[in-house]
């Protein structure tokens, strides 16, 4: 090693953070393996950098002894004395030992020290930024596949999307850009794994917050999302502000905010309803775009009797009870699905019952 390398040490810690004595430790600590391994000593050794020239020297420790038993590790009095008149029975004595060939050992050791600890200091800052970013929407290009997993590239590092976190038939393209939604951030000896998710409920409110102003400003809120990725979502909304319609403010002009979020999610329907505290009123629009004739509640036991027109009862309940399904889930009740007609003759069926998760 050199100069040029202790000022380079310099920079390194200027630029990444990581302090100058941590990293002459840590290569002092790699030399003696070094130096042990290369030289198969079962000696006590020390080695020294210095800090202006950056010379690695090797001292072994030995003991000052009456008798010896180990040459290795101990030093007669009499031969210590030659070194220096001072040195007592116990004393430590260092003799330098370094071997003619060690500059380049040392140095290729101390690249590779500072290689590793550069690339775990770089872990750890990114696994400090996106700590903090659990449950927040990221951009993503789609870089692999491994096994079933596709990697995300993020610039900086780089995240997995899970089969349990992929929509179903959504095409994930080596090459293609995605929104992504952060569901999780920990440690593993490899360094940081990010864990992002599509069919996550936080990715369409997350969604929703970049499209439409209102709700990024605190006018319009999200009172709730059930989601079924790829399908459906139905996405319940309130205003603070009664001269700002919520289920408007979200479609936007010409259905422009929506149709975005839409083509982001590959044709994803979304269906905006408008929250109330009536629950009736709730449940009724829940179930949208259906119409809805009457909603009769039971508290005690959370559940509604929902009556629609014949020709609305298909539509309310949906391809495979989808869309009351959703209702059941944001709604958070029992919903019994009812047509005027099964009312009226009184033929004792039950509806189609849905619940929530």
């Amino acid at each position: 090693m050199n100069q040029e390398f202790m000022q380079a040490l310099q920079q390194i810690e200027k630029e990444k953070g990581i302090s100058k004595e941590i990293l002459v430790d840590a290569i002092n600590a790699a030399l003696v393996s070094a130096y042990k391994k290369n030289f198969g000593s079962a000696q006590n050794v020390k080695v020294t950098i210095e800090p202006e020239t950056g010379n690695v020297k090797v001292f072994s420790q030995k003991t000052v002894v009456d008798e010896i038993d180990n040459p290795l590790l101990e030093i007669s009095k009499e031969e210590a004395r030659t070194i220096s008149p001072i040195y007592q029975i116990g004393d430590i004595v260092e003799v330098e030992v370094t071997p003619k060939n060690f500059g380049r050992i040392a140095a290729q050791t101390a690249k590779q020290v500072v290689v590793q600890r550069i690339r775990e200091a770089e872990r750890g800052v990114i696994f400090q930024e996106y700590m903090n970013r659990e449950n927040e929407i990221v951009n993503g290009m789609v870089q692999r596949w491994e096994k079933n997993n596709v990697m995300i590239d993020m610039g900086r590092t780089e995240a997995v999307l899970p089969p349990s976190e992929q929509i179903e038939k959504e095409e994930y393209t080596p090459g293609s850009r995605l929104k992504l939604y952060i569901v999780e951030v920990k440690m593993t000896t490899k360094g940081p794994q990010i864990v992002v998710s599509r069919t996550h409920p936080g990715l369409v409110k997350r969604l929703f917050e970049l499209e439409v102003p209102e709700i990024f400003d605190g006018i319009v809120q999200i009172k709730g999302i059930s989601r079924e990725a790829g399908a459906r979502t139905k996405i319940a909304v309130h205003s603070t502000d009664p001269n700002v319609d919520p289920v408007g403010a979200c479609v936007g002009p010409k259905g422009v905010r929506v149709q975005s979020i839409v083509n982001e999610l590959k044709g994803e329907k979304i269906d905006i309803v408008k929250w109330s505290e009536d629950i009736r009123e709730f449940i009724a629009s829940s179930l949208s775009p259906a119409k809805v004739v009457s909603v009769e509640i039971n508290e005690d036991e959370k559940a509604a009797r929902v009556i629609v027109k014949d020709y609305q009862l298909s539509l309310a309940i949906g391809k495979e009870g989808q869309n009351a399904r959703l209702a059941a889930r944001i709604t958070g009740w029992k919903i019994d699905i009812k047509s005027e007609s099964q009312v009226e003759v009184r033929k004792g069926e039950e509806g189609e019952t849905y619940e929530s998760d």
